[in-house]
């Protein structure tokens, strides 16, 4: 019992590592921004978090998202308020995922939990934007430079930005990411839940 435990701790921390790094490749390579509102980082960190949900259950993949906040933290923009978007976001998206995996654990119910993280993860993003991250950035910022930042936009003013901005960005930029997201877990998850069962079965003899 112990070695499987520690073994899934190790597990965690190599997962957490990962899904830094791959945090950083986004957020530091410029073609890695969405065009339209090029503060939004087009990043794979969530994947590493998700398929640990797979291999391991949904606090193993959630553990992940929370070991990135945190390292995250110390080096904020935003006061924390985009760490705590992006932990709940990440946390929401692999328990619903994960759960329904463990639940029906075939490779149609892979597809199915892909779906329900796809619609988790646009439905907890845009109503993150909505209700507190935007207002953030714009109390933070003033309304004009936040609205400066957007491109090829010009019918998004003062007046209709909270509903506008998640119409037009906020649901393409996350319906889109999570499918790519979720689709290279797909592809990629049959061989690494492979390798972590070897690596299991090495640890424990």
């Amino acid at each position: 019992m112990k070695q499987r435990s520690t073994f899934k701790m190790v597990m965690i921390a190599n997962l957490s590592a990962i899904s830094i790094i791959l945090y950083l490749i986004g957020s530091f390579v410029p073609i890695f921004s969405f065009y339209f509102a090029p503060f939004l980082n087009i990043q794979f960190s969530n994947l590493p978090a998700i398929i640990g949900g797979f291999v391991m259950g949904p606090v193993a993949g959630s553990m992940v998202v929370v070991v990135r906040a945190l390292v995250k933290l110390p080096f904020t923009s935003t006061g924390g308020v985009g760490e705590l978007a992006d932990l709940i976001i990440g946390v929401s998206t692999v328990v619903i995922a994960s759960l329904i995996y463990r639940k029906y654990h075939t490779k149609k119910g892979a597809i199915y939990a892909s779906i329900a993280g796809v619609i988790t993860w646009t439905t907890v993003a845009v109503l993150a934007n909505w209700l507190f991250l935007l207002r953030f950035y714009v109390n933070l910022y003033g309304f004009d430079a936040v609205i400066g930042m957007l491109r090829g936009v010009d019918y998004i003013n003062e007046d209709n930005f909270y509903w506008m901005f998640s119409l037009v960005i906020g649901i393409p930029f996350n319906l889109g990411l999570s499918v790519v997201v979720y689709f290279f877990t797909f592809i990629v998850y049959k061989r690494i839940s492979g390798f972590f069962k070897q690596l299991n079965e090495q640890f424990n003899d």
